[in-house]
């Protein structure tokens, strides 16, 4: 005997993949903002042991000399920056587990109520 899947239980598995899916994107930019803030402190670090010499910048097809100060400020500024992008993908990250767990329960008690209704009534 073959049962259909109501609509309502239909509409929730999707909004569930679809759930899914953006916590599969939200963890991909973040780990992408914390291997980012990993590249930045390492270039910090060089910069701390290098004592003389000069420093280049690639901006587009261009490669610009750059002062020892301009560069920590701005890799400073890049770190903050990735560092606020990880705590908003945190929080989103969150939220949506959260979303996740609830529509699972949800779906779970949908499911097993469509169960008992067809051992009941079969």
């Amino acid at each position: 005997m073959t049962q259909e899947i109501p609509t309502q239980v239909q509409d929730k598995v999707l909004q569930f993949q679809s759930l899914q899916n953006q916590l599969r994107m939200i963890v991909a930019q973040k780990q992408e903002f914390i291997l980012k803030v990993k590249d930045i402190d390492n270039a910090i670090g060089n910069l701390r042991e290098m004592k003389e010499g000069k420093l280049y910048k690639i901006s587009g097809p261009l490669m610009m000399e750059i002062s020892m100060e301009k560069s920590k400020d701005e890799l400073a500024e890049g770190k903050e920056t990735a560092e606020a992008r990880i705590r908003i993908l945190e929080s989103q990250e969150k939220k949506l587990t959260e979303k996740l767990k609830g529509l699972g329960t949800e779906l779970q008690l949908m499911m097993n109520s469509q169960r008992s209704g067809v051992t009941a009534g079969g």
